[in-house]
C-alpha cells in the first residue's frame, strides 16, 4: 500500500460510514444503513424455488421470502446443466455474491468454501435460513487495507473487531470524521465535482449507464492545447477516483472536454493507469464512435447513490441532523434539542427503524421533531429547547 493509510468508521443512529484515507486523501467510502445490509457475503440455507433452464440458472428463496438467482456457472463441481443438478423443493447452502440491483434480487453461489460447507451441514436440513453474515463494510476495508489502523467512535463495533483485527482496532472519544472528512463526504452527495482551474465533472445516473461530462469552465475558450490536454488528464484521474469512491457500476461514459478523437485516445492509458487502482479492475473498453471514453465495472455492493441518494433523500438529510444534534449534545448535555426540517425529512426518521431511539440512548433524551412545511430539504437546523 503507498502512503499513510488509516480506516476511520462513524457510528451514529441509524448508519454506519466508512472512510479509508491515504497520506489523509479520501480513497475509499462505504456507508450502511442498520437494517439494510446488502447481504453479499451472507451464508444462507436456501430453498430451490424455480428452475430455469433457459437462464441458465435457478431462483432460490432465502430467509424471509427474498429471492436470489443462482446462476448454472455458480454451481458446485462437478459442472452439469441446472435442470439434472437441481430440483425444485431441495434445499441448498449459497453465499449471496452481489446485492440486489435494478429490482433484481441478489445473485448466489453454491460453491463453497470447505469450511463454510461443513458449517452449513452441521446446521442440518430445514426451511430457508441466514446461516451466517459476512463482512460488513469496515471488515472488507480492514481486509483491502491489512496494514491500515482502524479508528471507531463506535464502542460496540470497536469490541466486535478487535477478535478479528487486534490492536489495529482503536476507540476514539471523539467523532472519527472531522471536519474534513464530513465535507469530503457531503462532496459525494453531490453531482458536480469541481477541479483544479475551476474545471468540474458532472455526474449523471441513470437507470441504464453513468456519465462523466467534463466541464473545462473558464479553460473552455482557452487557445493552450497543451493546458487543454493537461486539464483533461487531471479528469481522468478524478474520474476513476470517483468511479471507486461512489461504487459505480456497469456502463460507465465520460465525454472529455472538446478534443478531437484521436486526442480523446491519447487520454485512455492515463485513465487506464488510474483505475488499476480500483480493486475490482474495471475494464476500459476504448472509446466509442461518438468519441465517448467507455468504462464497465463490476456490481457487487450497491452504489453510494442508491444508498444515500443523489442528490441527497430526506432520510440522509435527517440522519446527518441527528449526528449535528448529538455533537451539540456533547457541549451541552442538560439542554433539549430540536430538529426543524421539512415535513418529509421528519417522515423519513420516523420510518427509520431505531434512529430515534439510538438517538435518544445516546443523548440521554428524545430529539424534538418539529416538522416545518417552509423548510426544504437540505434547509434542516437544531436548535435548543426553551425552558
Amino acid at each position: 500500500m503507498i502512503g499513510n493509510a488509516e480506516i476511520r468508521v462513524s457510528v451514529s443512529p441509524g448508519e454506519v460510514r466508512v472512510a479509508g484515507l491515504r497520506d489523509g486523501r479520501l480513497e475509499a467510502v462505504a456507508v450502511e444503513r442498520l437494517g439494510r445490509r446488502d447481504g453479499v457475503g451472507d451464508l444462507h440455507r436456501a430453498r430451490v424455488a424455480a428452475i430455469a433452464p433457459a437462464m441458465s440458472g435457478a431462483f432460490l428463496t432465502l430467509a424471509g421470502e427474498t429471492a436470489a438467482f443462482l446462476p448454472e456457472s455458480e454451481l458446485p463441481l462437478p459442472r452439469q446443466p441446472i435442470a439434472r443438478a437441481l430440483q425444485e423443493g431441495q434445499s441448498l447452502a449459497v453465499r449471496l455474491t452481489r446485492a440486489a440491483q435494478g429490482g433484481k434480487g441478489p445473485r448466489a453461489s453454491a460453491r463453497l468454501s470447505a469450511a463454510d460447507s461443513a458449517f452449513a451441514v452441521a446446521q442440518g436440513n430445514g426451511p430457508p435460513l441466514l446461516l451466517r453474515r459476512g463482512p460488513d463494510a469496515a471488515e472488507r476495508l480492514a481486509a483491502l487495507w491489512p496494514d491500515a489502523e482502524l479508528l471507531t467512535d463506535g464502542p460496540s463495533l470497536a469490541a466486535r473487531l478487535r477478535p478479528a483485527l487486534g490492536d489495529r482496532v482503536k476507540l476514539v472519544l471523539h467523532p472519527a470524521f472531522d471536519e474534513e472528512l464530513e465535507t469530503a463526504f457531503d462532496a459525494l452527495l453531490q453531482q458536480d465535482v469541481v477541479l483544479e482551474g475551476g474545471a468540474r465533472l458532472q455526474i449523471s445516473v441513470t437507470p441504464a449507464l453513468t456519465a462523466f461530462d467534463v466541464d473545462a469552465g473558464a479553460e473552455a475558450g482557452g487557445r493552450d492545447k497543451l493546458a487543454h490536454a493537461q486539464l483533461n488528464r487531471r479528469a481522468a484521474l478524478e474520474v476513476a477516483r470517483q468511479i471507486r469512491l461512489r461504487n459505480l457500476a456497469g456502463a460507465i461514459l465520460v465525454d472529455f472536454a472538446g478534443m478531437t478523437v484521436r486526442m480523446r485516445e491519447a487520454l485512455l492509458p492515463d485513465l487506464a493507469t488510474a483505475l488499476l487502482e480500483d480493486p475490482l479492475r474495471p475494464k476500459l473498453l476504448g472509446l466509442t464512435r461518438l468519441g465517448l471514453a467507455e468504462v464497465q465495472r463490476a456490481r457487487i455492493h450497491p452504489p453510494l447513490h442508491e444508498v444515500t441518494g443523489l442528490p441527497a433523500t430526506p432520510l440522509t438529510r435527517g440522519l446527518a441532523a441527528i449526528r449535528r444534534a448529538l455533537r451539540e449534545v456533547a457541549v451541552a448535555p442538560y439542554r433539549v434539542w430540536a430538529l426543524h426540517a421539512a415535513p418529509e425529512t421528519i417522515r423519513a426518521l420516523e420510518g427509520a427503524g431505531d434512529a430515534l431511539a439510538e438517538y435518544r440512548v445516546a443523548a440521554g433524551r428524545s430529539l424534538v421533531l418539529v416538522p416545518d412545511p417552509a423548510r426544504r430539504p437540505g434547509e434542516e437546523e437544531v436548535v435548543e429547547m426553551e425552558e
